[in-house]
């Protein structure tokens, strides 16, 4: 069976999830691309079919010569022979193979050169987050270790306010406690009930 553009057309290929593939919207439109041209040639060939047709029979010989003479005067080279249906379906066929091949390859060589870069940018964006995450932890155990110094002098300094003031407080009790023991001594000579208690 003969390859026609509808059949291109409608061809519906399977999707493969998981795995490299192409973007369908663009095989699509290539795909569109290559029927127009089908298309075209293929009206191409039947005019040319008529007009041989036309030709032959004896119509409009006279005219048609005219045309072919000045088709092959503005021609540099004279045209190809057309070939049988059945060969030139099946060349035109193995020449959309081959260009689809062509374009599988070129596809998947660029998505692997993407693939790649985009590894090697991924790498070395994680080596620079990472060499600043380890700056910024060493920044912050400095600092946090300098917070600690000046939190342990100042444990310390609470530590000798706390003695000292212990010690001057201790000093003020004692103080007032002789001094109580001498004002109790003093008036330890008169009897309680001398005084009206």
């Amino acid at each position: 069976m003969a390859l026609t553009p509808d059949d291109v057309v409608t061809k519906q290929f399977q999707h493969v999830r998981f795995k490299e593939g192409f973007d369908p919207d663009e095989v699509d439109d290539f795909l569109d691309e290559i029927v127009v041209e089908w298309r075209k040639t293929i009206a191409e060939n039947e005019e040319l079919k008529a007009k041989l047709a036309a030709y032959e029979s004896g119509e409009a010989a006279a005219p048609q010569a005219e045309v072919v003479e000045e088709k092959v005067v503005e021609a540099p080279a004279p045209a190809p022979v057309p070939a049988p249906a059945a060969e030139s379906g099946t060349a035109a066929t193995a020449g959309i193979i081959e260009l689809a091949q062509r374009l599988h390859d070129e596809h998947v060589a660029e998505g692997k050169a993407q693939r790649d870069q985009l590894i090697s940018e991924a790498k070395s964006q994680a080596a620079s987050i990472l060499a600043e995450a380890e700056a910024k932890g060493r920044d912050e155990i400095a600092r946090l270790e300098k917070e600690r110094v000046n939190l342990e002098g100042r444990i310390t300094e609470l530590r000798q306010f706390e003695r000292d003031y212990r010690s001057q407080l201790r000093d003020l009790i004692e103080g007032k406690l002789r001094e109580l023991d001498s004002s109790a001594n003093s008036s330890g000579s008169t009897p309680v009930s001398a005084i009206g208690l």
